[in-house]
Order: C-alpha cells, then sequence, then structure tokens
C-alpha cells in the first residue's frame, strides 16, 4: 500500500501499534498511521490515498477501545501544526489537536467562558464529533463553524446546523479530518472563570476514578435530549444509577472492571484486552436490561477488529 502514497512531510508508518496511544491501553495495529506535518501534507496524504482503503482520524484517544485485531485503515493523528488556539475577543479558534483543557485555560486567561471543556478529556476535533459536554453546557451551544479535510483533499468549512449536532454524535461525513474549529463564548472574569475550572476539577477528582486507566464515561445517560443536544431537565436518569442498581459496580472480567468508585466508568485494572473491556461492557448492558427494561447505549467508541482467531 505505501508504494502508492506520495512521498510525505510527516511520519508514515505501517503495522503501527496503537495500544500506547489510548487512554485504556490497549489495541492492535494500525494498517497504517499517519501524523501530518501540516496542513498541505494532510490533504496531499488524502488526495493520494487509494479510494479503497477508510481513514479514521485519531484524537488523543481518550474516548476509544480499538479491538485486539487492529485496524483495516489508514489512521490519521493529528499533532503540531493542528493544535493552535487563537482568541479574538469572544471568539476562539482551536485546531483539532488542542487539547480541551488547553482551551478552556487560554480562553479562560483571555476573559472567554470555555470552561466546560475544562474537565472534558481530549482534544477539540473529537470533543466536536461527539459534541462533548459538561455541567450542562455542549460544544452545540458555542460552536460556530469548523474546517477539515475531505476524503479526496479539499478542506471544507462546516457551519454547526451542517454538523447537525445531537447528545454525543453530529452528522460529519465518514473519513473527513477535522482541522479547526470556531466558539463564540461569553465573557467572563479570569480570576472567577479560573476559580470555577477548579473546582470543577476537585469535583471531579473526588466522584470518578482520574487516577486510573479509564476512557471516560462508558454509557450515555439514559435520558432525553433536545436536537441541538442539551439535556430535557424533566429527565434526570444517570448511567451509573442504573447500572447500580442492577449490581454492576465493581464488576470485573479478566484485567477489565467497573470502577467501585464511579460504575460508569470502565478501568484497565491491569493487564485487560480490548476483548475484556468490551466483553465487561456488554455483559453490563445485558445485566441493565434484564433488571430495568433499559437499553444503555456505548460513549465510548469501539473501533477495529478482534483478535484473530
Amino acid at each position: 500500500m505505501t508504494d502508492t502514497l506520495p512521498d510525505v512531510r510527516g511520519r508514515l508508518t505501517p503495522d503501527r501499534p496503537l495500544s500506547d496511544l489510548t487512554w485504556l491501553r490497549v489495541g492492535g495495529p494500525a494498517d497504517l498511521f499517519f501524523q501530518p506535518a501540516d496542513l498541505e501534507d494532510l490533504q496531499d496524504f488524502m488526495r493520494a490515498l487509494p479510494a479503497d482503503v477508510p481513514v479514521f482520524p485519531m484524537g488523543v484517544g481518550s474516548n476509544l477501545i480499538v479491538r485486539d485485531g487492529g485496524i483495516r485503515a489508514a489512521v490519521i493523528r493529528l499533532g503540531r501544526g493542528f493544535n493552535g488556539i487563537e482568541i479574538d475577543g469572544t471568539r476562539v479558534v482551536a485546531g483539532a489537536a488542542a487539547l480541551d483543557a488547553h482551551v478552556a485555560k487560554r480562553a479562560a486567561a483571555a476573559g472567554v467562558d470555555l470552561t466546560f471543556l475544562r474537565t472534558i478529556p481530549g482534544s477539540i476535533g473529537g470533543a466536536v464529533r461527539m459534541n462533548a459536554g459538561c455541567y450542562g453546557t455542549y460544544v452545540a451551544d458555542h460552536l460556530v463553524e469548523v474546517r477539515a479535510v475531505t476524503r479526496d483533499g479539499r478542506v471544507e468549512t462546516l457551519s454547526k446546523d451542517d454538523l447537525q449536532l445531537a447528545y454525543r454524535q453530529s452528522t460529519l461525513p465518514e473519513g473527513w479530518v477535522l482541522t479547526e474549529a470556531v466558539f463564540e463564548a461569553p465573557e467572563g472574569d479570569p480570576d472567577a472563570l479560573a476559580e470555577r475550572m477548579a473546582t470543577q476539577l476537585a469535583k471531579r477528582d473526588e466522584s470518578q476514578p482520574t487516577k486510573e486507566r479509564t476512557a471516560g464515561s462508558t454509557f450515555r445517560n439514559p435520558a432525553g435530549f433536545s436536537s441541538t443536544g442539551r439535556a430535557d431537565d424533566t429527565h434526570d436518569l444517570k448511567a451509573w444509577k442504573v447500572i447500580d442498581e442492577a449490581g454492576m459496580r465493581g464488576a470485573t472480567l479478566g484485567g477489565a472492571q467497573m470502577s467501585p468508585k464511579h460504575s460508569n466508568f470502565l478501568v484497565n485494572a491491569g493487564g485487560a484486552t480490548a476483548a475484556d473491556l468490551e466483553g465487561l461492557g456488554e455483559e453490563v448492558r445485558k445485566k441493565v436490561f434484564q433488571h430495568s427494561g433499559i437499553e444503555l447505549h456505548w460513549e465510548i467508541r469501539r473501533v477495529g477488529d478482534p483478535a484473530a482467531g
């Protein structure tokens, strides 16, 4: 496959293991793994990639299970050159590789309130794609537009409406790679915003297993949500609650565990395989449905093939 590709200025690695790039530390190799040097390098790569080779954009692996057999695709991971943060008044332009926490802190220091991003693990590209949210605020509340490289190497600008953001989802076309997002947010006092973020971090660390190998919330909350992704306040059912009621807090399978600290967090407690983690998640879904008739939906993205045999 690499014989048909152009000379790239970034790094192109065949059969690159992905386990060290996911927060859960599991996963087989990618057929191709590409880290573009800049936007032009990414465009050239996308144009030259054979049409029958799927493209999988990967962020920092914070919300991802890569199955043990790996991914039959060209995995693209953006880094330097795609992590800039620019602030002009109340408008924030962030590269897709910029960490959510860094964007929140930089914005707050400039008196712009994107504090909801502070405790969301991952990068801006993933936050946009999943319409990430916290403390009642979602990407959809502040996103203006994004730029992305298409499968044939063009740069397209998409508005928030084009993405049809909903609860933990968007309609970004398959194989497109987000490169930049533009946000508009209200002004705030920098000291007050910093204090709010410190309070949010303390609350998160108190209630979540932040020192463990996790991928954030495992399942979406089984509640009502509007088309913009905002929670319907008439619903307050939480995934952790129905998991607890089904007796699955602390449940284990191989090296995987549902955290005793927060039962909606799947943990690699030591030596877990992707199959252990996904298998335990499916067992939790089964037990919850048997107990309450509620069908939990994965929030963690699961990709790739199981191990052979």
